[in-house]
């Protein structure tokens, strides 16, 4: 899948690497969307808040991401007593359109298809957003984060290997079959949906057993 920079489903940075408050995010980029948005479903009373959306190579929105629960920060994996764990609970719900291979535009290239490892792997790189191994130097991180990342993507391109299992759980009321994974990270699963795209997700400190997906009515909801 062929995105920009912006493409990484977790919160934008500002100058000094922690997410921007929600405040500070819009919802212009979801409005452009031309694929409905999906979030947790009515059953869900908690917070919920704007991440950031994803551009195709010829600046179409592609795909994004909205936050519930607790705002994560970057979690540092042996954290004190793994109290930060204790506090974030969070749920992300990753939409992509589900696109075919398609010319770009401007009839210059080609863009590829999406598909539900399109979702998988988005989901997986966003948990990765949040996550940094306690231990290590922040100057390795980045090195850290590119070794994860391509993990994430051969796991996402691999959905019927025996890193994933089967769960089902309501999209609009209907009960839909996802390709779910755990790690000490967190949880990761994806699927499709009957309105023409995928959703992905990922959290901590919720159980992603219990949840449920629905076409977001207001994502200007979600601006807090």
């Amino acid at each position: 899948m062929e995105t920009t920079s912006s493409a990484v489903a977790q919160a934008p940075a500002a100058e000094d690497g922690q997410p921007v408050p929600s405040a500070r995010r819009t919802v212009d980029g979801y409005l452009r969307a031309p694929f409905p948005w999906y979030g947790l479903d009515e059953a869900f009373t908690g917070p919920r808040w704007l991440m950031q959306v994803g551009l195709s190579a010829d600046g179409a929105v592609e795909h994004g991401s909205v936050g519930h629960g607790d705002e994560p920060s970057v979690r540092s994996e042996f954290a004190a007593g793994g109290d930060q764990d204790a506090k974030e609970k969070f749920a992300v719900v990753v939409t992509v359109a589900a696109n075919p291979v398609r010319r770009s535009a401007d009839g210059t290239g080609v863009l590829e298809a999406t598909s539900v490892s399109s979702a998988a792997w988005l989901a997986g790189v966003g948990l990765l957003s949040f996550t940094w191994p306690g231990q290590m130097d922040h100057s390795l991180r980045d090195d850290w984060l590119e070794q994860q990342t391509e993990t994430a993507w051969v796991l996402a391109d691999d959905l019927e290997g025996e890193d994933w299992s089967t769960l089902s759980l309501p999209v609009d009321g209907v009960p839909t079959p996802f390709h779910y994974r755990e790690s000490e990270y967190g949880w990761v699963l994806a699927g499709s949906t009957q309105q023409g795209v995928h959703v992905g997700a990922y959290g901590r400190g919720m159980s992603a057993y219990g949840l449920g997906f629905a076409v977001v009515k207001d994502i200007a909801a979600y601006q807090g």
